[in-house]
């Protein structure tokens, strides 16, 4: 008995499907490619601006050169918004508050304080 099978035709289906896979892995680097790319091009523009107008949006040029010793694919504008928010959440240096010895507080809570036996 001679059986026909038809290999070709699943052959062909799966082919396509690696095929298809493969485009779609190639696009999805390339879009990173790009966005890494716009990422860098808008730190480069930051990196042209002068002390004052970077103290203004939050960072330093300390920041901008951690920044930018990332690596590529990595954003760097993501790092330099962290940092900022950081600063724009801390206390000012002059009014952070000074820890005085034996001054523990207890957190205001709404239940009682335990008993210690």
């Amino acid at each position: 008995m001679n059986a026909n099978i038809p290999v070709l035709p699943i052959a062909g289906g799966t082919l396509v499907r690696a095929l298809l896979a493969l485009v779609a892995l190639v696009a999805s680097w390339l879009k990173r490619f790009s966005r890494a790319r716009q990422n860098r091009r808008q730190a480069t523009v930051l990196a042209g601006l002068d002390r004052r107008m970077l103290a203004d949006i939050g960072i330093t040029r300390a920041d901008l050169l951690d920044a930018f010793s990332e690596p590529f694919w990595d954003d760097p504008t993501a790092l330099l918004r962290e940092r900022a928010i950081e600063r724009r959440l801390g206390f000012p240096r002059a009014t952070r508050p000074v820890a005085v010895e034996n001054d523990f507080r207890r957190p205001p809570t709404d239940r009682p304080a335990r008993q210690a036996i």
